[in-house]
């Protein structure tokens, strides 16, 4: 979310980050940057590609699930996320005079906090409008406040739309979801904000947790996943808005408190496909960490985090990270400007790097999590950026436009542009990031309407070649991360009691296998390479001695953890470092028992070729990883040497 404020020279803008989606690291070592010139007047005659509503509907089934780093529709084929952000439901106020008086709301624009517009144009016409811009799908940016709030929208604010009279914000968001998808458009909910506090900063709405609990937080999430669970084009759940530093705390990712991003991403994301397995989960990453001053440590992590820890989903097929990327804002840079009173930091911008380091940074803050075969791939979605259009005269933001919306198109990116729909007052456009705006009498100035200079980066962004049709599934690669509590991933074991009371514990989704563990810190690997391995319906068995051990002392003078014949692990509980136990579960068809032993208790141990070896997914720890044709089936530790029952080998086995 871009925030516009006033301040005596005007206006300008304080604003955060958002996601994005990497084809490959060569399409960006590849792309040419500063091919296209920003300056160059709009080809009006290139315009996007445009579905009419019974066309939109026809082309794509949901739900919707992931291949690799491709999002793909019911049938499996690419549905590329080609959306904006509908905004108004997350709230408009700026936090300072009186609610009830425009001139305190964003870009002077009082949404009644639901989506903008509804007072000015006829939703079926602001439907056609969304269709011409060549878009399939929209984020729509909703409040918790929203969800309790039993105030009936002012009959002014639905005025063009009056079928929307008597109805609370809820009510009108309800209809404003069936409208999108009765139309075809795909709908991803994005939890925005807490209150109605228009952004940024110190509002009250930094992390999920700031103004309410993380369980109301949750429960919030289940409300409306189940309000809309019948509807299959409401395809996602976008879980939080640009989590940031508060007074006194940053965010982190997997320090496991009450400001653990990840971590509360790991609960609610879990929670809500228990609730409706069929959502997209869409997890954004920290947008900004430090006090914003030259002398103390500060910047924007976005998705750097995941290269070392990435999130697993009960369904490893649904998880999406997103980023949000503004040319005004920068790596290190807050957005704000006016000195650091202001929060101003002396970094540079996205928009004043080269075209070479933009590629670089937007590689290295997102993209990277496309390539395949690693723990973290997943598409990526870069769900806000955006810039002003008409009456823009920063060169510096035209050339950024132009040159990020060319990384999107190289990758083949999913993007989403904030924002799509706002005002215009008296012939002037209120917010000219709008792709469309309407004044009070209903008519419309578009992105593809005469004059806007952005429309020919629109245009080449939408209609842009990329990959269509049908998507070959893709192995997973998926962390366990016992660093600080249990993570319980398998659905099946998710409704059993406690396998192995008093231990730390984690397993793997019940489409995968055990396949790796790391010596120190706790962590695993688990994976449906080579197959998924069927599990048979008796019971998972916990493994806590040598009972089992049947084929040797296959680790002599260790103690040994050994599935029994014919299961394979697909858990582990520790105690400290030190090994605690098994949890095998049953195989539908006789499984080889052929042994090979696998040491790293004096350094790594993973196969030289393919799955996630081109990434650390247990830094500063000894790794051992079986192939990805084979399943393990014991784990070898002791307590001599200071060796402190940490794992020091693996027993793997041929799959087949």
């Amino acid at each position: 979310m871009r925030s516009i404020s006033r301040s005596s020279a005007g206006r300008r803008g304080i604003g955060r980050a958002l996601p994005a989606v990497l084809a490959t690291a060569a399409l960006l070592v590849g792309l040419t940057p500063g091919t296209t010139s920003a300056a160059t007047s709009p080809d009006t005659t290139t315009v996007a590609n445009v579905l009419t509503a019974e066309q939109l509907a026809a082309s794509w089934r949901g739900p919707l699930s992931t291949r690799g780093r491709y999002i793909v529709d019911a049938d499996g084929n690419r549905f590329k996320l080609k959306a904006s952000n509908w905004a108004g439901a997350q709230g408009t106020w700026e936090g300072s005079g009186s609610e009830s008086d425009v001139a305190n709301h964003q870009a002077d624009q009082m949404s009644n906090n639901i989506p903008l517009g509804l007072d000015r144009t006829p939703i079926g016409q602001i439907l056609a409008d969304l269709h011409a811009l060549g878009l399939n799908s929209v984020r729509l940016p909703y409040s918790d406040a929203m969800i309790n709030d039993d105030t009936l929208v002012p009959d002014h604010a639905v005025a063009a739309n009056p079928q929307l009279e008597d109805k609370t914000p809820l009510e009108v968001f309800d209809a404003v979801v069936k409208a999108l998808t009765d139309d075809g458009f795909a709908v991803i909910l994005n939890n925005h904000t807490t209150t109605y506090r228009f952004c940024c900063s110190l509002d009250g709405n930094e992390r999920w947790n700031t103004s309410q609990t993380t369980q109301q937080w949750i429960d919030n999430w289940l409300y409306l996943v189940n309000r809309y669970k019948a509807n299959k084009r409401v395809v996602g759940a976008d879980l939080r808005n640009e989590v940031r530093r508060d007074w006194n705390d940053d965010p982190n990712w997997g320090w496991g408190n009450e400001h653990d991003l990840y971590n509360a991403f790991q609960l609610a994301g879990n929670r809500i496909l228990e609730a409706d397995p069929d959502m997209l989960v869409i997890m954004e990453g920290i947008n900004w960490q430090g006090i914003p001053q030259g002398m103390f440590p500060h910047g924007r992590p976005t998705l750097t985090p995941v290269r070392n820890l990435s999130n697993t989903l009960i369904n490893s097929g649904k998880l999406v990270y997103a980023a949000h990327f503004y040319g005004f804002t920068g790596p290190n840079h807050t957005g704000a400007s006016g000195g650091w009173q202001n929060g101003e930091t002396n970094d540079p911008r996205y928009r004043d790097l080269s075209p070479e380091d933009l590629i670089r940074v937007i590689h290295d803050q997102a993209l990277f999590v496309t390539e395949a075969g690693q723990h973290f791939t997943a598409p990526v979605w870069v769900s806000e950026f955006g810039t002003g259009g008409r009456g823009q005269t920063d060169q510096k933001e035209i050339d950024w436009f132009a040159r990020f919306t060319d990384i999107l198109v190289a990758n083949d990116t999913d993007f989403a542009q904030w924002p799509l729909v706002g005002w215009s007052t008296n012939g002037k456009i209120n917010d000219n990031w709008a792709l469309i705006s309407y004044d009070d009498a209903g008519n419309r100035q578009a992105i593809n309407d005469p004059g806007d200079w952005r429309a020919t980066h629109w245009n080449k962004l939408v209609n842009a070649a990329g990959k269509t049709g049908h998507v070959a599934e893709a192995d997973h690669w998926n962390m366990v991360d016992l660093d600080f509590a249990d993570q319980n991933l398998s659905a099946t074991m998710r409704q059993q009691a406690d396998w192995s009371v008093g231990n730390r514990k984690g397993n793997c989704p019940d489409s995968q296998r055990l396949v790796a563990l790391a010596r120190s810190n706790n962590r695993g690997l688990c994976t449906d390479a080579g197959g998924e391995l069927a599990k048979a319906d008796s019971m998972w068995i916990t493994v806590i001695d040598e009972r089992y051990v049947k084929s040797g002392d296959w680790a002599s003078g260790y103690n040994k953890l050994e599935c029994p014949r014919n299961t394979f692990a697909v858990g582990y509980s520790v105690r400290g470092n030190a090994m605690a136990a098994l949890l095998c579960a049953p195989s539908t068809r006789s499984l080889p028992t052929t042994n090979r032993l696998l040491w790293f208790d004096h350094g790594d141990n993973r196969p030289a070729t393919g799955g996630s070896v081109k990434s650390d997914w247990a830094p500063g720890a000894y790794k051992g990883q079986c192939g990805d044709d084979e399943y393990l089936a014991g784990v070898a530790y002791t307590w001599k040497w200071q060796h402190g029952g940490a794992p020091d080998a693996l027993l793997c086995r041929p799959l087949s």
